[in-house]
């Protein structure tokens, strides 16, 4: 396909119940400045890389219907994912608030859906350079390693400045000096080229089990619990996989519902009540309480490049 000069593939679709797009689709966004996305007054667009090739996509509501466009050879890997997408394989059905600040902020949650957009490998990229650094940090060195080595996105895409990122080929054939000058300590570096070296594989995760996909996430080195529930939140639609081992999320929903501080164990004692939608439970939550206040100073962003003596 030309993906510069052929016209787009389009497809709509009707959600079983109403959906907001503003609520579904900001996971995908990788902070201010994300090269990869790009949300206009005609809805949203993005810049991805699928199996299939790279792709120009650009979703919008329509009435009661999501509509879609897509441009280069991905256009159809993605568009055939489109319900799922828009979180067609999450059901929220059997969601039951059992503390009063969850039912107060579920009705305004209610058109919030758990995304999957099946790109396993991609969003994994993202989830590990996110690892054991602020967002800041984390956002400004997928910036530099996108716009080095990604390729502009088909269509349209490359007029609005959407870059598609690597291919895992490309992401795993990232010189050392690369990561290191965009702020990637090797340990992240090394996760991520392990991780691409084997991309089909975890691919295939958008077709299993979510208690498969996980064990096959976790089964490679450096791959976490709290990682794999980047993804999965992500490109799987799960709805019960909380942020465990983030330094702010535990922090925050204990705060809010217990009034105190607390830790991992604690959030899990207090999400138990929400198995199966755990992860749901958490976003309602901070959604409606809203983060702790952060103290502190700010950090200069870390280079990792070699100190001279």
């Amino acid at each position: 396909m030309d993906g510069v000069t052929s016209a787009p593939i389009t497809r709509r679709h009707r959600p079983p119940v109403p959906i907001d797009l503003g609520l579904v689709l900001p996971p995908f966004v990788r902070g201010a400045g994300d090269p990869t996305s790009h949300r206009a007054r005609d809805g949203w667009w993005f810049g991805w890389t699928t199996p299939a090739g790279t792709v120009t996509l650009h979703l919008r509501a329509e009435g009661s219907e999501v509509g879609a466009s897509a441009w280069g050879d991905g256009g159809d890997w993605v568009l055939d994912r489109l319900p799922d997408l828009v979180g067609g394989r999450d059901d929220p059905e059997a969601f039951v608030p059992h503390h009063e600040l969850v039912a107060r902020g579920w009705p305004r949650m209610h058109a919030w859906r758990v995304p999957a957009n099946g790109l396993v490998a991609q969003m994994l990229v993202c989830s590990v350079l996110e690892q054991r650094v602020t967002g800041r940090e984390a956002f400004s060195s997928q910036r530099q390693l996108v716009r080095r080595y990604g390729s502009p996105a088909p269509g349209p895409g490359e007029e609005l400045g959407l870059i598609c990122p690597p291919t895992p080929a490309e992401w795993a054939h990232i010189p050392s000096w690369a990561w290191l000058r965009a702020g990637v300590d090797g340990a992240r570096s090394r996760v991520v080229v392990g991780a691409m070296r084997v991309a089909g594989r975890l691919d295939e995760c958008a077709d299993l089990t979510l208690a498969q996909a996980h064990a096959r996430m976790r089964s490679l080195p450096g791959i976490g619990v709290w990682t794999a529930a980047e993804v999965a939140q992500r490109a799987l639609g799960d709805a019960d996989s909380p942020s465990f081992g983030d330094y702010h999320v535990a922090k925050d929903v204990t705060l809010a519902l217990d009034g105190v501080v607390g830790d991992d164990a604690r959030m899990a004692e207090l999400l138990e009540p929400y198995a199966g939608q755990r992860y749901r439970a958490q976003v309602v939550i901070t959604a409606t309480a809203g983060h702790r206040p952060r103290r502190g100073p700010r950090r200069s962003l870390p280079t990792h490049l070699p100190t001279r003596f």
